[in-house]
């Protein structure tokens, strides 16, 4: 079989009622990419210009925003042209890249969460050590770990994927994710195994340790009652809350993937639209709301360049 050529049927219709709504659809996934893209955009801008955010811990809020660019951008505009289309369809390459995309990026930002605990945990328990523990080039290493180890690992896992022999051409989604695995016609031990590896490497430990670290950095508080409640609160609370909310939404697409018949098409749709916009959504609107200096910005909408 010619790899780069076949075509998935995408499965629209099975969720939505694509030729009753399809102008609808086209204005709301269309809304909710160009929000997706101004919303991060000018996160990034914002971190990019002023020198007062110029420091590890909104370089790696910028880093989770263009991550979210990032897999918008790989899947909406596919999206949007095929509710506008009589057939939806993708190629064997096309969905393969999403399938890489998708959770790639998906590990890159559980590292980057961990980077940012990490980051607070210096800040807030060994503030003394901060300046020389996270300088600038243990922040490229950071980022650069986040990155790459994931790409990596999901690389092999997609070139797997793409060699198995496919018994079923009818995607049973609205993009390429796990779902890709019920057109084989074999499902590959090794794969199972391989993807079980991933998911302890770049999911379940950087959870692991960015909730040990948010547990020393409140007890050290405790301990010191020294008034750093609520600084620490304003760092920690959004990171805790796009950890919980990004958390939620990885397990429920693990979920799916055990337990795709036995889950309602409403509310397998519901979550596949909680992926694709609550999160590349939630990220800009936590930190640009819950982060003081960020926001500050926002509302000037002005401030000092670099180039100033």
């Amino acid at each position: 079989m010619d790899r780069s050529g076949p075509q998935k049927t995408r499965s629209l219709g099975g969720y939505i009622d694509v030729d009753k709504y399809r102008y609808v659809y086209f204005v709301f996934f269309l809304t909710l990419y160009v929000l997706i893209l101004c919303s991060n955009g000018t996160i990034i801008c914002l971190i990019w210009i002023h020198r007062n955010l110029h420091e590890p811990m909104y370089i790696f809020i910028a880093a989770l925003s263009l991550n979210s660019l990032l897999f918008s951008t790989a899947t909406y505009p596919k999206l949007i042209v095929d509710v506008l289309s009589h057939r939806q369809s993708i190629s064997h390459t096309g969905c393969m890249l999403q399938f890489f995309v998708f959770y790639s990026l998906g590990g890159s930002d559980f590292l980057l969460l961990s980077a940012m605990a990490y980051d607070r945990y210096v800040s807030i328990c060994k503030p003394l050590r901060y300046a020389t523990t996270m300088r600038t080039t243990n922040v490229i290493i950071f980022l650069t770990l986040a990155w790459f180890l994931p790409t990596f690992q999901i690389a092999l896992a997609t070139f797997i994927n793409a060699k198995q022999k496919m018994c079923r051409f009818v995607l049973g989604g609205i993009f390429c994710n796990n779902s890709v695995k019920k057109l084989q016609c074999v499902r590959s031990q090794t794969l199972v195994v391989y993807g079980m590896f991933i998911f302890v490497n770049v999911g379940f430990l950087p959870i692991l340790f960015i909730l040990f670290t948010y547990v020393k950095i409140f007890l050290a508080i405790y301990c010191r009652c020294n008034g750093s409640w609520e600084k620490a609160v304003e760092t920690c609370l959004p990171h805790l809350m796009v950890l919980i909310c990004f958390s939620c939404l990885a397990a429920s697409d693990v979920i799916m993937d055990q337990m795709d018949s036995d889950v309602p098409k409403i509310v397998h749709l519901i979550i596949i639209l909680q992926i694709l916009a609550y999160s590349p959504l939630l990220n800009p609107i936590i930190y640009g709301a819950k982060m003081k200096e960020i926001w500050k910005h926002i509302k000037l909408g002005k401030g000092h360049s670099p180039w100033q």
